[in-house]
């Protein structure tokens, strides 16, 4: 039985599937911060009474706070800007549909690829 020797892929082909790979997890990262999907809090909650109590910090925390030189009015921003998770459905349902289809691909791709290297091996048999 001969033994099975795969197909070589040149240099060009080589390099080339690096380019695609380094582009796409550069978009992959940079796009939905681009988009707004991602990064941080888009808002800071607002209060009229700047004072550590409204901030919900204790005695010990606004110490801290002081040792590091901030008041409760420049500590404001800090303390408020909050994360707020909201679940986008489209933009969800969409990538969902992305990944199944990906996975789909690259299921169909892998078992093509598969047959063919078992009917190379034992076509004769």
């Amino acid at each position: 039985m001969a033994r099975y020797i795969p197909p070589e892929q040149n240099k060009a082909g080589q390099i080339l599937d690096i380019a695609v790979v380094v582009v796409a997890i550069f978009v992959a990262l940079w796009l939905p911060l681009k988009l707004g999907l991602a990064g941080a809090a888009k808002s800071i909650d607002p209060l009229d009474a700047k004072t550590w109590d409204a901030l919900g910090q204790n005695a010990t925390m606004a110490s801290i706070w002081e040792k590091l030189g901030y008041t409760p009015e420049t500590a404001h921003d800090i303390i408020q800007n909050r994360f707020h998770y909201i679940i986008d459905w489209p933009t969800l349902i969409i990538m969902a549909i992305v990944l199944i289809a990906y996975f789909v691909f690259l299921f169909r791709a892998s078992d093509k690829e598969y047959r063919e290297v078992i009917n190379e091996k034992f076509e004769d048999k």
